[in-house]
């Protein structure tokens, strides 16, 4: 007679499945919590070795706390030690990898399983309906953990005190594990990886940018160099990050706020996962018409079709920033005019183009335009990958339509959009800042120049995507965003670190004119695109060669 075994539990299998997840990701995590730690460190050489001095350091904040521009892109400054400007420098960035590193990790342990088959595999087995949500819980939360402590590490060993490293650390961490909470949430709501990859990229731009208006509309304190940020900045995320206030009060409590939210949202996800099938979302995938248009009967209308709600959101996104930025030209004028610390930093932003504060404002402010655009290149060209990876590419290439032509459609695309972006954005910002001076005419005209220089930069890291894809396809989606970051980060950071100039010339940013406060050159924007077509046709020629991988 056999003893009959005990009942499964709907989290049996866990701790198998976590060991699986570690294995999966032992490469992308690390460089993920590496880099982070790598940025922190960088940032805070950078800020001792040109703030050394405590009145360096207040000289520079006066100038920060009245530019809303600086603010929406950093946080409220709260003191002059080295800890806290370090921390208005580069704390909100750490919150914001933090968040990307945490949703990415989710969604593709979750969502991204169940969408090509591997969770109902796994689910065949001895495996309890919440270990596979258990398993990537743990494995991001740990390397949030991990980040923490790295973090807090890093800055006890520049000579920063305990208390604030490890507020500093812990805030980082937390807004990690809230993301995380978030992003399970999207991947039990959204029926596609990508869908709810782009809920959860959205969640983390709508709570940095929240962050930011809170910042920008808040109260100078009596010393003239600190800020206490607007109530927006409280329901943010990555607002609270901020808040915790490491080496300028360490604010222990706030941390509770991204707990809460993690908690919260683990314990929505646990029960929408216990109210669905397997491989199905919340949200059903509208069924599409019983014939397709015409035009999806070639490559590039295929494209489209595939791309056009990622651009549509994109060009929301830069219309508004531009909107924006067109109406700032008076109070940067008015703000800043007698604040040399705020010019340097601008100028400095604007990559030394020179030329009034106006000016180098807006050349900053285009930058970041530009290196929006070349992250919307790359999102649009790992679709490529995607089609491959869930098995579409084959039925399409099966017919008539060749490999060249099937990828050159997600080329033309991704490159038009581009340019369409960068449209939207100077056409934006012209408008309303020639509104502002009664110049509609001229102010158009420089702020479209001004946006368009940055196409043939944007383009590069694309070209890298596609040069990978072709080569070594399974890692086009961790080395395309790898690119990116790294040409952002040495372009439009590399001179607010401090790095090297033969190191920030790696980056294509490096290269673009500071349009309208510097005169353009063509010569960097030819060799922009020459690096653009020649790096992207390798990538096309290799894709040719190799085999269909998924």
């Amino acid at each position: 007679m056999t003893t009959p075994s005990a009942p499964m539990t709907s989290f049996a299998g866990t701790a198998r499945l976590t060991r699986f997840t570690l294995r999966r990701d032992r490469v992308q995590l690390p460089i993920w919590v590496a880099g982070t730690t790598a940025m922190l460190a960088v940032s805070l050489s950078a800020t001792r070795e040109q703030y050394p001095t405590e009145a360096d350091r207040i000289g520079a904040l006066r100038g920060v706390v009245d530019s809303p521009a600086l603010l929406l892109l950093r946080n409220a400054p709260t003191g002059a030690s080295t800890g806290a400007l370090g921390m208005f420098q580069i704390l909100t960035f750490l919150a914001v990898l933090a968040g990307f590193m945490s949703t990415l990790a989710m969604v593709r342990h979750t969502r991204r399983n169940e969408e090509i088959g591997r969770a109902e595999m796994i689910g065949a087995t001895m495996v309890g309906r919440y270990a596979g949500l258990s398993a990537a819980i743990l494995v991001t939360v740990g390397a949030n953990v991990v980040l923490a402590v790295l973090l807090t590490l890093t800055l006890v060993g520049a000579g920063e005190p305990a208390a604030g490293s490890v507020a500093a650390g812990a805030a980082v961490g937390a807004t990690g594990m809230a993301f995380t909470a978030i992003a399970a949430v999207a991947a039990q709501v959204a029926q596609t990886s990508r869908a709810a990859n782009g809920i959860a990229a959205v969640a983390v731009g709508v709570a940095f940018l929240v962050r930011g208006l809170g910042d920008a509309f808040g109260e100078i304190d009596p010393s003239g160099y600190t800020l206490t940020s607007a109530w927006p900045s409280w329901v943010s995320p990555i607002g609270w990050t901020a808040q915790v206030r490491p080496f300028a009060g360490d604010r222990w409590w706030v941390l509770a706020l991204p707990l809460a939210l993690f908690c919260a949202g683990v314990a929505v996800a646990f029960a929408l996962t216990a109210h669905r099938d397997v491989g199905m979302g919340m949200i059903a995938a509208r069924p599409g018409p019983a014939q397709a248009a015409p035009r999806l009967l070639n490559p590039l209308g295929l494209a489209w079709r595939l791309q056009r709600g990622i651009l549509l959101g994109w060009v929301a996104a830069v219309t508004v920033l531009g909107v924006t930025i067109g109406s700032l030209s008076d109070t940067v004028e008015k703000a800043l005019e007698d604040n040399s610390s705020a010019v340097e930093t601008i100028t400095r932003l604007s990559g030394g183009g020179g030329g009034d504060l106006v000016e180098a404002f807006y050349a900053a402010m285009m930058a970041v335009i530009g290196a929006m655009t070349s992250a919307f290149v790359v999102q649009a060209l790992l679709r490529p990958r995607a089609e491959e990876t869930e098995g579409r590419v084959e039925a399409v290439l099966a017919t008539a339509i060749g490999r060249v032509r099937w990828l050159g459609g997600h080329l033309v695309v991704a490159a038009a959009g581009a340019a369409v972006l960068l449209g939207f954005a100077g056409v934006s910002a012209g408008l309303v800042y020639g509104l502002s001076t009664g110049d509609v005419g001229e102010k158009l005209a420089e702020q479209v120049a001004a946006a368009f220089v940055w196409l043939p930069a944007a383009l590069i890291p694309g070209g890298l995507v596609v040069a990978v894809f072709g080569l070594a396809p399974r890692l086009t989606i961790g080395v395309g965003w790898a690119g990116f970051v790294v040409s952002l980060l040495l372009g439009q950071l590399g001179d607010l670190l401090n790095l090297p100039q033969p190191v920030r010339d790696v980056s294509p940013f490096s290269h673009v004119p500071a349009l309208p406060a510097a005169e353009a050159t063509a010569t960097p924007l030819v060799v922009a695109v020459a690096v653009a077509v020649a790096v992207g046709a390798a990538g096309t020629a290799f894709f040719r060669r190799r085999d269909i991988v998924t």
